[in-house]
């Protein structure tokens, strides 16, 4: 119904937000993770939504980025995982952290969600494992490309990111971790897996 409100925020509860648009107030449904990244109170925003009608009710759920909502629709169509859950689930980790530990079949990370036990996790990637490509997985991981050289540097930094992702996952670390250090690691011309697998980890102490 709608794609985005672009308004003034106009209050910020637990789980929700409303945002004045046409001077009407849109109450609508949003992640922990989206509260803490909205502007104060007065700002203007813009928010992409996921509209759910049900004959009782009809709601408003809010992302910052379409990527953020894409997801979303992915994981409501899991069985037992409804809006609260896939809202609980992006609370925990991000969209791109969310991907890598569906690829990854880190279920654990998943069931950090509240509400969220280790049988929905493991759900959550048999159904979603083959709706998720790996091009999708290392979205923002690599730099924006320009030209064809660009793209070939970017592809091997992205298997660079992969492979030091998985590396921290199989030392233990949850894949919303790996991923969000790995992201956070400098890069040049000279890294290899080795070094950004280092710098990720200087960064996870």
């Amino acid at each position: 119904m709608y794609a985005y409100l672009k308004g003034t925020l106009e209050e910020i509860t637990e789980g929700a937000i409303v945002v004045e648009a046409g001077k009407i107030g849109y109450n609508v449904k949003v992640s922990t993770t989206t509260a803490d990244l909205l502007p104060g109170i007065g700002n203007e925003i813009k928010i992409y939504t996921y509209t759910l009608v049900r004959e009782d009710a009809l709601s408003l759920y809010g992302f910052l980025t379409r990527d953020d909502l894409e997801i979303f629709k992915k994981l409501i169509t899991v069985n037992g995982i409804g809006p609260k859950g896939g809202l609980a689930i992006l609370s925990v980790m991000n969209a791109d952290a969310l991907r890598f530990a569906i690829m990854a079949g880190d279920a654990k990370s998943i069931a950090k969600a509240p509400g969220v036990g280790n049988k929905t996790a493991e759900r959550v990637i048999l159904d979603l494992r083959d709706k998720i490509s790996l091009e999708d997985t290392l979205r923002g991981l690599g730099e924006p490309v320009q030209t064809q050289n660009a793209a070939g540097a970017a592809g091997a930094d992205n298997v660079m990111r992969k492979e030091a992702i998985e590396a921290l996952v199989a030392l233990g670390y949850s894949a919303s971790d790996a991923t969000n250090a790995v992201k956070k690691a400098p890069m040049d011309e000279s890294s290899t897996v080795e070094s950004l697998l280092k710098a990720a980890l200087k960064l996870m102490f």
